[in-house]
C-alpha cells in the first residue's frame, strides 16, 4: 500500500508500529513498504507555518482484511527481452536531444552531505520494490540514463503490484543485475517482490547496513529511492506513471527512439535530468554524452531546482 504525500511538501509520518516520526520530502506519491505491512494509507499534509498530520486508516485496513484472500500476486520478474535490453541500451543522441529537459518530470535534487563513491568512482544507489508503481516508472529513465555510461547485465523486467494504484505498470527489476561502467559505480537493489506475503510483499535483496542507514535516513525507508553520488537524490518517481498504463513493455521500449511519443519523450526528458546529475561527478565524461544538447538543458532544469 503506498504512503500518499502532497506534492512539494515535507511530510513528518507518525504511525505506532510502522514509520516513526519520518520525513520525507517529496513532490509526488511515493510507496512505503512499512505501512503495506499493516495495510493503511496515510496522507500527511505540512503547512509552512508547522506540521499538521492527517492519517487515514478507515475503511483501508478493513478493505486488506478482506481482500486478504483474493488478492493476487504479480508476476514474478523475467530476463528482460532482447529487444526491450537493447532498447533501453541503444536510445539515439537525437531522440535525447529532442526531449531536452522534459516536460512534467521531476529532476533530482542537490543533496548535502559525504560523497557516495565505490572504487574510486561515483556511486548511484537505487533502492525500489517491484510492487510499487512509482519504481516502475523511475526504472526507465534510470536504466536508460546509466546505459549512457556504460552497461547493465542481467536487466529483468516485470510489472507492479496488480493490487495497487496504477496496476500492472510494466517495468524493469534491477534484482540481479549487474553493471559495467569506467564512469561510476552502481547499486540497484528490489528490496521487496510482487509476490504477496501476508499482508506485504516478500522481502528480495539484502541491503547492506550502509545502504539501509543512508536509505532511512535521506529516504525515510521510502520507495523509490535514488542517491546519485551522494550529490544528488530523488525520492519519488520522475513522471506519473499514469503515463505507462495499459502498455506493453515492448511498446515502452519502442517508444524510446519515437521523438513523436509522450511516453519516449517524458522517460528520456527523465534520463537526460539524470545523465545530467551523473554528469556532475564524472566531470563532464564521456563528452560525447555531458555536452550534448537535451543534457544541456536538463542540467539547467537541475540548477534551477525545478
Amino acid at each position: 500500500m503506498p504512503l500518499l504525500v502532497p506534492a512539494r511538501l515535507t511530510a513528518t509520518v507518525d504511525v505506532p508500529g510502522t514509520v516513526s516520526a519520518v520525513a520525507v520530502p517529496v513532490s509526488a506519491i511515493v510507496c512505503a513498504p512499512e505501512v503495506a505491512k499493516v495495510g493503511v494509507h496515510v496522507v500527511a499534509v505540512v503547512s509552512e507555518a508547522g506540521t499538521v498530520v492527517v492519517v487515514v486508516l478507515a475503511l483501508v485496513v478493513v478493505k486488506m482484511v478482506t481482500n486478504a484472500g483474493s488478492a493476487k500476486s504479480g508476476p514474478k520478474a523475467t530476463a528482460a527481452s532482447q529487444s526491450v535490453a537493447q532498447a533501453v541500451a541503444t536510445v539515439p543522441a537525437a531522440a535525447f536531444d529532442a526531449a531536452g529537459a522534459g516536460s512534467g518530470t521531476t529532476a533530482p535534487r542537490a543533496l548535502k552531505g559525504a560523497a557516495l563513491t565505490a572504487d574510486g568512482k561515483p556511486r548511484v544507489l537505487f533502492i525500489g520494490g517491484e510492487f510499487c508503481p512509482y519504481c516502475a516508472a523511475e526504472r526507465w529513465p534510470l536504466a536508460v540514463a546509466l546505459s549512457r555510461f556504460g552497461a547493465l547485465h542481467g536487466l529483468g523486467q516485470t510489472s507492479s503490484s496488480a493490487n495497487d494504484v496504477y496496476p500492472s505498470t510494466p517495468t524493469l527489476s534491477f534484482h540481479g543485475s549487474t553493471y559495467s561502467s569506467r564512469y561510476l559505480s552502481f547499486t540497484g537493489k528490489e528490496a521487496q517482490s510482487n509476490k504477496i506475503q501476508g499482508n506485504s510483499y516478500a522481502p528480495l535483496d539484502q541491503i547492506s547496513p550502509a545502504d539501509q542507514a543512508l536509505w532511512k535516513q535521506i529516504g525515510g525507508n521510502s520507495y523509490p529511492f535514488l542517491d546519485i553520488g551522494g550529490r544528488w537524490v530523488s525520492v519519488e518517481a520522475a513522471y506519473s506513471p499514469q503515463l505507462l498504463h495499459g502498455m506493453t513493455h515492448a511498446q515502452v521500449a519502442h517508444a524510446l527512439s519515437d521523438t513523436g511519443s509522450k511516453v519516449g519523450q517524458t522517460i528520456l526528458g527523465a534520463a537526460n535530468e539524470v545523465t545530467a546529475a551523473i554528469c556532475t561527478l564524472t566531470h563532464d565524461e564521456p563528452a560525447s554524452v555531458c555536452t550534448s544538447t537535451g543534457v544541456k538543458a536538463a542540467a539547467t532544469k537541475l540548477s534551477n531546482g525545478s
